[in-house]
C-alpha cells in the first residue's frame, strides 16, 4: 500500500466546487511537487489531508506507520514566546507525561490507597519516557537550533523578532524533530534567501521519507522533486518527473489532445456530411446506410475529449515612453548603516542601457535598503549615485508599501492615473485578471498575489524606461511568472533586479552582482554560471588547502606527451559527440515527419507513443549538445 492513496476527494465552499473526484497515490519515497494557480484549493487540499478539514467526498488512506508533518505558511503564532521554547512545543506530549509522572510520584510519596498498583503505573510510564527520548529531547532542541544556524544568543530571542528566513527555518526544526515520515510543505522556500534555500533542497534531498510540496518555485522544484500533481480546472493530474519534464509532458498530451479532438470533429463532419446525401437519395439501401455511417459519428462523438481551454492569465507590456541614455545608474562608494550594524560599503555600480542585472545576498545584507537609497526613499551614509540622461524609473515595492490600502483596486489606478478613462481603467484591469465587482474589491481585502498584480499595473502604466523590482515573483503563481518573464525578455529598457527565484535569474540575467558587507561581486551570466562560479572557487580553495607547499618538479618532456595524449582523446570525443547529434538530427527528423502524417494524427495512441519517443531522443540530443560544449570549450 502507498504512504497515502486519495480517492474521488471533492471539495466545495458555499456555491464555488474547489476540486471534484481528485485521485493520486503516494509512495513512501517519493517527492511530490503540487502544483497549480493561486486559489484554485492546494492548501485546503493540504488541510484535509492533516485532518484540519472534511471533504464533502471521498476518502484517504495512509500507509502503515505513517506520521504527518505539516509546515504551514504562517505557522508560529504567538510572537512573544522564545525561539527554544517554540521548538520545545513540538514535544508537548512528553512534557504531559512529565506531569502524569509527576502527579503519580507525589500520590506515593504522600502515601495514597493502592501503593503497588501506583508503583507498578509510576514504572510503566517512566520506560514509556525514556523510549519516547524523553531523556534527551531538550538536548536535541537546543542542537537543532545550532545545526541550523541560530547562535546561542538567538535561542532566547521572541519568534516576532525573527525574519521570514528565521521563521521558516524555524518551522522546519519542528518538522525535523516531529519524527514525521509525511511532509506536507506550503510554500517552504518563502522568504528564504538562497544559501537557505540550497540548504533546504540539501536536507529534502537526504530525507528518508515521502513529501508533497506547494511551491512557485520551479527550480528548487527541478532540484528536489521526482513527480509532479497539478491541480486545475478543479480535479489532478499526476506527471512523472520533476517541473520542467511536467511542463514538456504536458504540453506535448494538450497537443496531442487538441490534434485528435480537431481530426474527430472532420471525421464526425464528413460521416455526418455522407448521412445527409444518403438521405436525400432516399432509396432502402441509401436509409440503411445512412443509419449504419450514423452509429459510426455517434460512436466517435461517444468517445469526443474535449481540451481543456488554457487559464487565464495576466497580460503585461512594459513600454518605456522615453528611450534612456547609455549609461543609465553609475554608483560610487556607497555605504549604509543602521546604529551599529553596518550593511554595506564601497559599493559601486555601473548599468548601461538594456542590461539585466540582478542582485544577490543573504537576507539582512542590505539589498531592500539600496533600492530604497536608490530610489530617494532613504539616505546614504556616504558615496553618491547618478541616473544618465532621461532615466525615469520604476520601483516595484516586494513590501508593498505604495499601495493605500483603504482604497479599492479601480480607485488605487484611477487616483494614480486620473487622465486615464473608466473604460481605459477597467480594460487595463481586466488584463491583469481583475473583471466585474472585483475592480471595487478593498486592497485591504486582497490576497498578496492580487495586490502584486496591482503594484505591477501601476509599474507598466508609468512607462518607466529604468525598473528597480524587488523580489517581483514573490506571491505570484507559476503561470503569472512566466508570463512576467515573457514581458521582461522583450522589455526595451534596462533591469536591476533583486530575486530569490534562481529559475528566473536564469532566464533573464546577463549579469550579476552579489551584495556583501565590503561592496559587490560581479559575475557575467546567469545563476547557473554563478553557482559554477562559487562552487568552482571552493573547489579551488579546497586543493589550495590539500596541496603541500613543496611539490616535486616534473619532466617537461612527460608533461608535453600527456597533454598530447588528452588533446587527441579529447578530438576522438569531440568528433564521437557530432556524429551521434547528426544522428539524432535524422531520427528526430524521421519523427516529426512520421508525426506530420494523415495516419499519425488520427491514431491517438500512436501520436502519444511517438511523441514519447520524440521527446526521449530530444533528451539524448540535449545531453549530446552539452558534451560537445564542455569538449569544444
Amino acid at each position: 500500500m502507498p504512504a497515502l492513496s486519495v480517492r474521488n476527494l471533492t471539495m466545495t465552499f458555499i456555491e464555488r466546487n474547489l476540486f471534484t473526484d481528485v485521485c493520486f497515490d503516494v509512495e513512501y519515497k517519493d517527492k511530490v511537487g503540487f502544483i497549480g494557480a493561486n486559489g484554485v484549493g492546494k492548501t485546503t487540499l493540504f488541510k484535509i489531508l492533516n485532518g484540519e478539514i472534511s471533504p464533502v467526498s471521498g476518502t484517504i488512506s495512509f500507509g502503515k506507520s505513517i506520521k504527518i508533518g505539516y509546515m504551514e505558511q504562517h505557522v508560529l503564532n504567538d510572537p512573544n514566546v522564545n525561539i527554544y521554547d517554540e521548538l520545545l512545543s513540538v514535544f508537548n506530549y512528553l512534557k504531559i507525561m512529565e506531569g502524569e509522572i509527576a502527579a503519580v510520584t507525589s500520590e506515593i510519596e504522600n502515601g495514597a490507597a493502592g501503593l503497588d498498583k501506583l508503583v507498578e503505573k509510576q514504572t510503566g510510564l517512566i520506560e514509556k519516557y525514556e523510549n519516547l527520548g524523553g531523556l534527551t529531547y531538550k538536548s536535541r532542541t537546543r542542537s537543532a537550533l545550532l545545526g541550523l544556524g541560530f547562535s546561542e544568543s538567538e535561542i532566547e530571542m521572541p519568534v516576532g523578532n525573527l525574519s521570514g528566513g528565521q521563521r521558516s527555518k524555524l518551522c522546519l526544526a519542528k518538522l525535523l524533530l516531529s519524527q514525521s515520515n509525511l511532509l506536507l510543505l506550503d510554500e517552504p522556500t518563502n522568504h528564504l534567501d538562497i544559501n537557505s534555500i540550497n540548504w533546504l533542497e540539501g536536507f529534502l534531498k537526504d530525507f528518508k521519507g515521502a513529501m508533497i510540496i506547494i511551491s512557485h518555485d520551479r527550480y528548487f522544484l527541478d532540484r528536489v522533486t521526482n513527480k509532479t500533481i497539478e491541480l486545475e480546472h478543479n480535479r489532478t493530474m499526476c506527471y512523472k518527473g520533476s517541473y520542467s519534464e511536467f511542463i514538456r509532458k504536458k504540453e506535448a498530451y494538450n497537443e496531442s489532445l487538441k490534434n485528435k479532438y480537431e481530426n474527430d470533429i472532420k471525421e464526425i463532419k464528413r460521416i455526418e456530411g455522407i448521412v445527409e446525401q444518403q438521405k436525400r437519395w432516399g432509396r432502402e439501401r441509401n436509409i440503411i446506410a445512412a443509419e449504419s455511417k450514423q452509429k459510426e459519428a455517434d460512436r466517435i462523438k461517444a468517445k469526443l475529449v474535449t481540451p481543456d481551454s488554457e487559464l487565464e492569465t495576466m497580460r503585461i507590456n512594459f513600454k518605456p515612453k522615453c528611450e534612456s541614455g547609455n549609461d543609465v545608474l553609475i554608483c560610487r562608494g556607497l555605504s549604509k548603516s543602521f546604529d551599529e550594524k553596518k550593511l554595506f560599503k564601497n559599493v559601486d555600480i555601473h548599468i548601461k542601457k538594456g542590461e539585466r542585472v540582478f542582485i544577490l545576498g543573504s537576507n539582512g545584507c542590505g539589498k531592500t535598503t539600496l533600492f530604497r537609497i536608490l530610489t530617494g526613499k532613504c539616505p546614504q551614509d556616504s558615496g553618491e549615485y547618478d541616473y544618465g540622461a532621461n532615466v525615469t524609473p520604476g520601483y516595484f515595492d516586494q513590501l508593498q508599501q505604495n499601495l493605500d490600502l483603504s482604497k479599492t483596486a479601480i480607485d488605487e489606478v484611477w487616483d494614480n492615473f486620473p487622465n486615464m478613462t473608466q473604460t481605459e481603467i477597467r480594460s487595463t484591469l481586466a488584463s491583469f485578471l481583475f473583471k466585474g465587482e472585483e475592480v471595487f474589491k478593498p486592497l485591504s481585502k486582497m490576497s498578496g498575489g492580487e495586490r502584486a498584480r496591482i503594484s505591477l499595473l501601476k509599474l507598466m502604466l508609468k512607462g518607466s524606461n529604468f525598473l528597480l523590482l524587488d523580489e517581483p515573483t514573490n506571491h505570484l503563481d507559476s503561470s503569472s511568472r512566466e508570463e512576467l518573464e515573457k514581458t521582461l525578455k522583450s522589455y526595451s529598457g534596462t533591469l536591476l533586479v533583486i530575486s530569490h527565484d534562481r529559475y528566473f535569474i536564469n532566464k533573464l540575467a546577463d549579469r550579476i552582482l552579489v551584495l556583501t558587507p565590503d561592496g559587490v561581486k560581479e559575475y557575467l551570466g546567469n545563476y547557473d554560471y554563478y553557482s559554477e562560479r562559487i562552487k568552482a572557487a571552493g573547489s579551488e580553495n579546497k586543493k589550495q588547502i590539500s596541496v603541500p607547499n613543496k611539490e616535486k618538479p616534473q619532466n617537461n618532456y612527460f608533461l608535453q606527451k600527456q597533454k598530447q595524449s588528452e588533446e587527441r582523446k579529447r578530438k576522438t570525443k569531440l568528433k564521437k559527440a557530432e556524429d551521434e547529434i547528426l544522428r539524432l538530427d535524422n531520427e528526430i527528423e524521421k519523427i516529426q515527419t512520421e508525426i506530420a502524417s494523415d495516419e499519425v494524427t488520427s491514431d491517438y495512441e500512436k501520436l502519444i507513443e511517438l511523441t514519447g519517443l520524440l521527446e526521449s531522443l530530444q533528451k539524448e540530443q540535449e545531453a549530446q549538445y552539452k558534451i560537445w560544449e564542455e569538449l569544444s570549450e
